[in-house]
C-alpha cells in the first residue's frame, strides 16, 4: 500500500530533524545526563515535528540500549514505536478522548508498570482540546507521577492550556522551519523519489507550507501525482491556486502609472481577468498582502535577506520592483492591502469589493507627500506675480524687527471693546486686531454671558485676574469659589486666552469693582503694556509679512488678535 511522502520520509532519531535546534539540543543533553523530566509540553505551528520529536523522545528511552539520544532503530522497541504498535508508548487523541472519563481511565493505567520497556510514555495529541474538569482529575497524577511515566502533551494552542499544568511541565515552543531549510529537505526527498523539480517549484511548494514540513510534503505528493516525474512551476502553481510573480506585477505597473488615467482602467481590467477565469479573489488579495509585504522588506532589506521566503531569482526581481517606489509608498499599499483582504473574508460582493481595493490603490499612489505639498506652498509664496500687493509698512523702526502674530478663532466681545479694537486696525487689514494687554478679565465676561452662564460671568465680574505666559491666576472671594472651578471653566479660559495655560484660583479679598461695562474705558493709564503708536507699528509689519499674508490666503477666516514685538519682550 502507497504511504505518503509526510510518513515515508519522517525522521525517526533527532539527526534527521530540520530546525528545533533548541528542542533538540535540550532534550539531547537531558537524556545523556540523565536529567529526564515526567512531563513536556510541545506547543507550535502545525507540521513542525511536535509529535514525531515526542516519538524520537519515546524511542531515545526505550532503546534497549538507552536511555539513548541515538537510539538503534532495530531492536524491537524502536520497531513499534516507529510503528505505532508499542504496548508502552500510548498517543491519545485528545480531540476525541476530552472528557474526565478519559483521563481517569489514563489516570488508572499510569499505576501499572510498563510491560517490557523501560518508561511508560503518553502522547497526547491537540492536548488543547481536554476539557477543564479532565485536566483537573490529571492534575495530581501530572505533578506527581510514578517513576516510569513520562507525559508529553502536544498542542497547537499552547494559551489554551490551563497554568496549573503548564506550571508542572517543561514547555517547548516550536518554530516554523526557514525557508532554505524546507527547500533543501524537499530537494532531498525529491532526488530519493526520482523526481524533477527546479528551484523554482521547490520554492512555490515551500511557500505554499508557509514554514509547515508536513504541508509543504502534502503539495509535493500532490504535485508528483499531477505532474508525475517532472515537475513544472506553471502547473503547480495553476494546481495550488498560487499567483506567480508575473500576475501579481500586474498590479505594481499599474500603480508605477498611477498619474495616467489608464491605471484605475488596467485595474479593473485585472480583476474582470480574474473573474473570468474563475480565480479566488479572496486568495488574490491574500497573495497581494504577502506581495506587498515582500516589497517592503526587499526595498529595505535588499537582495538574498532571509525575511522574504523566495529563491534568489525571485528576490532579485522583488528588488528591482520594489526600486519604484519608496518605503512609506509599499507601507501605504500593505495596510490597504491588508484591510482588503479582511473585507473580503466576508463580502458577499468580492468582484466589488477588489475592485474599490485596487482604485484605492491608485488613489494612495497618486498621494503628495506633506513635505513636497509644504515645500510647493513655499515657492509659490515667495512668487511676486502670485502674491497679493503688500500693504503699507511704517518706517518708523526697521521692517525686519522680529513680531509673532497669533491667529484664533475671535472671542466674544463687547460693543465697546470691539470699536475701541478697531480703531487700532489699519482700514486696509482683513483681520480683526486686538493688542495684547487687553482686559483679559473683560473677554471672560464677554464669554460667560454669551454661552448663558450667568454665575460664572458673576463670578468673573467679582475676582481679580493675573495672567502671565503659563498661568491665569483668579483672586476671588470665597462666595464665589465654587464657581470657579471644574474643567468647563478651565477650558473656557483656555479657549478665550488661546493658548493652554494653569488655571489657579485662590481665595481672598479682592478690589476689582464690579460693573465690567465701564472697565474697558476706565483702565488706569500707569504704564500701558504697549505704547499705541509702537503697537499700530508692529501690527501693520505683521500683517505685511509674506508668511503672513499666505497664511491668510490659504486661511480666509483667519483674524489676527494679536501682535506682539519679541525684541521689546526680551528687553
Amino acid at each position: 500500500m502507497y504511504q505518503v511522502i509526510a510518513r515515508k520520509y519522517r525522521p525517526q532519531i533527532f539527526a534527521e530533524l530540520i530546525g528545533q535546534e533548541h528542542v533538540k539540543t535540550t532534550l539531547e543533553n537531558a537524556i545523556s545526563s540523565g536529567r529526564i523530566a515526567h512531563g513536556y509540553i510541545f506547543s507550535g505551528h502545525r507540521g513542525t515535528g511536535k509529535t514525531t520529536v515526542a516519538r524520537i523522545l519515546a524511542r531515545c528511552l526505550n532503546c534497549e540500549k538507552g536511555p539513548t539520544a541515538t537510539p538503534c532503530g532495530v531492536c524491537s522497541s524502536c520497531l513499534e514505536i516507529a510503528q505505532g504498535s508499542s504496548v508502552d508508548v500510548i498517543e491519545i487523541d485528545a480531540a476525541s478522548n476530552r472528557g474526565i472519563n478519559e483521563m481517569r481511565e489514563l489516570r488508572e493505567s499510569v499505576r501499572f508498570r510498563p510491560a517490557r520497556d523501560r518508561y511508560k510514555v503518553f502522547i497526547v495529541d491537540e492536548a488543547h482540546q481536554i476539557t477543564s474538569e479532565a485536566f483537573n482529575a490529571l492534575l495530581k497524577t501530572l505533578e506527581e507521577p510514578p517513576e516510569w511515566v513520562v507525559f508529553v502533551l502536544c498542542t497547537t494552542e499552547a494559551h489554551k492550556i490551563p497554568s496549573t499544568i503548564s506550571s508542572r511541565c517543561q514547555q517547548f515552543s516550536f518554530r516554523t522551519v526557514d525557508f532554505p531549510a524546507l527547500v533543501g529537505r524537499m530537494e532531498w526527498i525529491a532526488q530519493q523519489e526520482g523526481i524533477e523539480a527546479d528551484a523554482e517549484t521547490l520554492s512555490v511548494l515551500a511557500q505554499a507550507g508557509e514554514g509547515s514540513v508536513r504541508d509543504s510534503l502534502s503539495a509535493l505528493d500532490q504535485a508528483i501525482a499531477c505532474c508525475g516525474t517532472k515537475l513544472d512551476a506553471a502547473q503547480v502553481r495553476e494546481l495550488l491556486g498560487v499567483f506567480g510573480l508575473e500576475s501579481l506585477e500586474q498590479v505594481t505597473t499599474a500603480l508605477q502609472a498611477a498619474a495616467s488615467d489608464n491605471a484605475g482602467r488596467r485595474m479593473l481590467e485585472i480583476v474582470a481577468e480574474l473573474d473570468a477565469n474563475g480565480r479566488s479573489l479572496q486568495h488574490f488579495a491574500r497573495e497581494l498582502s504577502r506581495f506587498m509585504r515582500n516589497l517592503l522588506v526587499a526595498r529595505i532589506a535588499g537582495a538574498g535577506t532571509r525575511l522574504i521566503a523566495a529563491s534568489p531569482a525571485e528576490q532579485a526581481r522583488l528588488v528591482d520592483i520594489a526600486s519604484s517606489f519608496n518605503e512609506e509608498d509599499l507601507t501605504r499599499f500593505l495596510k490597504l492591502c491588508l484591510d482588503l483582504f479582511r473585507d473580503l473574508q466576508s463580502s458577499q460582493q468580492p468582484r466589488l469589493h477588489l475592485e474599490i481595493g485596487l482604485l484605492r490603490l491608485v488613489h494612495a499612489g497618486r498621494l503628495q507627500p506633506i513635505e513636497e505639498a509644504l515645500a510647493s506652498l513655499g515657492s509659490s509664496g515667495a512668487n511676486p506675480a502670485k502674491s497679493p500687493p503688500a500693504a503699507p509698512v511704517s518706517s518708523a523702526p526697521h521692517a525686519t524687527a522680529s513680531a509673532r502674530a497669533s491667529f484664533q478663532a475671535p472671542a466674544p466681545m463687547k460693543a465697546a471693546e470691539a470699536a475701541a479694537s478697531a480703531t487700532a486696525v489699519p482700514v486696509a487689514a482683513p483681520a480683526a486686531l486686538v493688542i495684547e494687554g487687553a482686559d483679559l478679565r473683560a473677554r471672560l465676561h464677554a464669554a460667560m454671558v454669551e454661552a448663558k452662564q450667568v454665575h460664572l460671568a458673576d463670578a468673573i465680574e467679582h475676582c481679580e485676574v493675573t495672567e502671565s505666559a503659563s498661568e491665569v491666576v483668579f483672586l476671588t472671594p470665597k462666595l464665589y469659589q465654587m464657581y470657579l472651578k471644574g474643567s468647563e471653566f478651565e477650558n473656557t479660559v483656555r479657549r478665550v486666552t488661546g493658548r493652554p495655560v494653569k488655571v489657579t484660583v485662590k481665595v481672598g479679598e479682592t478690589t476689582a469693582a464690579p460693573g465690567l461695562a465701564s472697565t474697558a474705558s476706565t483702565q488706569p493709564a500707569a504704564a500701558p503694556a504697549v505704547a499705541p503708536a509702537v503697537a499700530d507699528a508692529a501690527a501693520e509689519r505683521a500683517l505685511a509679512h509674506p508668511e503672513v499674508k499666505r497664511f491668510q490666503e490659504l486661511f480666509p477666516a483667519s483674524q489676527v488678535r494679536t501682535v506682539r514685538n519679541l525684541r521689546e519682550n526680551e528687553s
